[in-house]
């Protein structure tokens, strides 16, 4: 991922420009989102579960395998985080099998702002990017001044990407323009003193969202407002990234690129913990989107178990015998 927000031809400002009276207020905002075409729920679903079934073989498989790796936000999130079990954690992201230097790094490391520098020194000159949490995650319930306080520290002790949850109270009884205003100076408060900006993964809590409609409400929201990425959840709730709400995500990026010609990532958090899932998902992305959103930069896991399931089935296909878990190191 660039360390830099991408700057945008003329075309897509002037297309951004243009929809600028969507969130002049809050009942345009709201005349909007809710004037998108409805989900169709059975045919999306069904949609997904037929992508799932797709058989992907021995070159492909390898090549999936590694790809999904160099996509992982490998992630720390628990009250007992350390600076030593950071610091373990950034190792193995830049180096995940210590027996096997042609395995890829992962995308980034996630913690909370708190260990950010530790992550930044740990992580320097790898490549792997600092991710950290952030606006009182992953309630999301302080004042608008704490959360941005929160962004601001984690910025600048190093943090390349910020993942912000939204108000979902807010979202829910449609307070849409507070959770859009809220989102943008987020946002701002990612800007460095540089120019440049850590890059902004919005987090719906999809679980929380109770429709597909609302998912995808959320997800021309949070794009209008400014996210680099939108994501499924935090994973610290009961349902998480699933394959149809995912595809909801993908077909939502896609809308708003032949929209406004801005390009957004997505990242599927929670739940994806092995090998078959995240060729699943890569699939989606193929099929949805396209080349375009298969790399790093356009596409993550959320994920703190994928990785270990990756190289016990990379390490299969290199020597044709499943090592199981005591083979790779324990996070």
């Amino acid at each position: 991922m660039p360390s830099t927000v991408p700057a945008y031809g003329t075309e897509a400002a002037e297309r951004l420009a243009s929809m600028a009276d969507v969130t002049a207020s809050d009942a345009a905002l709201r005349r909007f989102l809710h004037g998108l075409p409805g989900v169709d729920a059975v045919g999306l679903q069904a949609r997904a579960a037929a992508l799932g079934t797709r058989s992907i073989k021995t070159t492909a498989k390898a090549y999936a395998i590694d790809l999904a790796i160099s996509m992982i936000d490998l992630t720390t999130l628990e009250g007992a985080d350390t600076p030593g079990k950071v610091r373990a954690l950034c190792a193995k992201g830049i180096n995940p099998d210590p027996t096997d230097r042609t395995v890829p790094k992962v995308a980034a490391i996630c913690v909370y702002p708190d260990m950010v520098a530790t992550a930044k020194a740990a992580l320097a000159g790898s490549g792997v990017h600092v991710a950290s949490v952030a606006t009182a995650f992953p309630a999301g319930r302080a004042a608008l001044p704490v959360k941005l306080a929160d962004t601001r520290d984690a910025v600048a002790a190093g943090a390349d990407e910020i993942d912000m949850v939204i108000d979902r109270g807010a979202f829910l009884s449609g307070r849409y323009l507070a959770v859009f205003e809220e989102i943008k100076q987020v946002k701002e408060a990612c800007r460095r003193e540089d120019g440049s900006a850590a890059h902004l993964k919005v987090i719906f809590e999809t679980g929380e969202l109770q429709t597909y409609d609302n998912v995808r409400r959320a997800s021309w929201l949070a794009m209008l407002a400014g996210a680099d990425f939108i994501k499924t959840s935090t994973g610290k709730v009961a349902v998480n990234a699933t394959p149809p709400v995912t595809l909801l995500m993908l077909e939502a990026v896609r809308d708003f690129r032949a929209t406004t010609g801005v390009q957004v990532g997505v990242k599927p958090a929670g739940g994806i913990r092995t090998t078959k899932d995240a060729i699943k998902y890569l699939v989606m992305v193929n099929e949805t989107l396209g080349d375009d959103w298969l790399t790093p930069d356009w596409f993550r896991f959320g994920a703190s178990s994928l990785l270990n399931d990756l190289l016990m089935q990379r390490q299969k296909l290199s020597t044709g015998r499943y090592s199981g878990p005591d083979y790779v190191t324990v996070d």
